[in-house]
């Protein structure tokens, strides 16, 4: 097993400040693998060594910037391809787009989130955003699964029209195991599956660094529940944005964040 760590700092078209998060991680990743390299005693992460690389994509000229998703894009495919275990920090929520454009029909993405990223507000336009990607994606629209949201406005048709199912933090809080068996369901089902991990699906009280923060979100340990349901050796990778450090406190995110990086990267490589 190999992996692709890729560092996607977007941000535009919505939450800025989250391209430093995805940065933020990619340093984390650095860091995970620079003590691997120098521990001299057996642990768990020796399995890492030789089989993670790190790639960072950078959006400082008008040449990267215009040329976003088909950086992404290329970057998505070429692991993908390869069948390589793939890691996807990104910055706003739109960076993940790029994933989901080389994702296919038969593909299932479970997206953790406290929002459901299709919307269309009278105020707002349709042009592409961070609230509204997922109308986006470019040929077949893989299958999407929603875990944890929050939402209280869009209605039973509008959601129906891109998710194949969608499971509210309500339901989480009511029927966890119920939740876990649906996604196990789902997953059984997919070609592959790719995780989606908005860094807004966990409770402000366990993640406060992000900018669209909704309460009664996901707690660390049903998060583990849910994340356990969807794992299978079907997973191709994950993704995780929308981490704005500069609404962080006392480091609470990048803790939790930093810690599940190294979760995602030993399950992948069987630690």
């Amino acid at each position: 097993m190999r992996t692709t760590v890729t560092v996607f700092p977007f941000e535009l078209f919505g939450s800025a400040g989250t391209g430093a998060g995805a940065q933020a991680l990619g340093d984390a990743a650095r860091e995970i693998l620079d003590d691997t390299e120098e521990e001299s005693r057996p642990c768990r992460a020796d399995r890492l060594r030789g089989s993670v690389e790190v790639q960072e994509f950078a959006f400082e000229t008008m040449a990267q910037v215009r040329g976003w998703r088909k950086t992404g894009r290329d970057a998505a495919r070429r692991a993908l391809r390869a069948g390589d275990f793939h890691l996807w920090l990104g910055g706003n929520h739109l960076s993940v787009l790029p994933v989901l454009d080389e994702l296919g029909r038969t593909d299932c993405v479970v997206q953790f989130d406290a929002h459901l990223d299709v919307y269309a507000f009278h105020d707002t336009t349709a042009e592409l955003s961070h609230g509204n990607f997922l109308k986006h994606v470019d040929g077949p629209r893989p299958r999407v699964v929603s875990v944890g949201h929050r939402d209280l406005f869009l209605t039973p048709e509008e959601i129906g029209a891109t998710f194949e199912a969608v499971h509210s933090a309500h339901d989480v809080a009511t029927n966890a195991d119920r939740v876990a068996e649906q996604l196990r369901a789902a997953v059984a089902t997919a070609g592959r599956v790719w995780i989606d991990i908005d860094a807004d699906a966990f409770d402000p009280a366990a993640v406060p660094a992000v900018l669209q923060p909704l309460p009664f979100g996901l707690t660390g340990p049903t998060f583990l529940k849910l994340l356990d349901a969807a794992w299978s050796d079907k997973v191709a990778g994950v993704s995780i944005s929308e981490f704005a450090p500069g609404a962080d406190v006392r480091d609470t995110g990048l803790n939790l964040l930093g810690w599940l990086l190294e979760f995602v990267l030993l399950r992948a490589h069987g630690g």
